[in-house]
């Protein structure tokens, strides 16, 4: 009874390794049809980052000539009331 138990016990442990060990259905083919995905994926990343970064960019850019112009403008104004004579004071 020992026996029958053991070879039970024996043929299940068997039974389920087999089970256990997947055959790879990767070939190199697939392989390489998988990095051409991934290839393509992360290009497509890399574009949408450049995109996003240079409208940050633009964005930047045009704020700061902007900022530039008024200050000029502002520094202009100083210099032609700097520059303009004074009224004569009426007493």
């Amino acid at each position: 009874m020992k026996l029958q138990n053991w070879a039970l016990a024996l043929l299940l442990a068997t039974g389920s390794m087999a089970f256990a060990v997947v055959p790879q259905d990767s070939s190199a083919k697939q392989d390489m049809k998988n990095a051409g995905r991934d290839t393509k994926a992360a290009a497509q990343n890399t574009g949408s980052a450049t995109k996003k970064t240079a409208k940050k960019a633009g964005r930047a850019a045009k704020k700061t000539t902007n900022k530039g112009a008024k200050k000029t403008k502002e520094g202009a104004q100083k210099v032609q009331n700097k520059t303009q004579p004074n009224p004569p004071k009426s007493e």
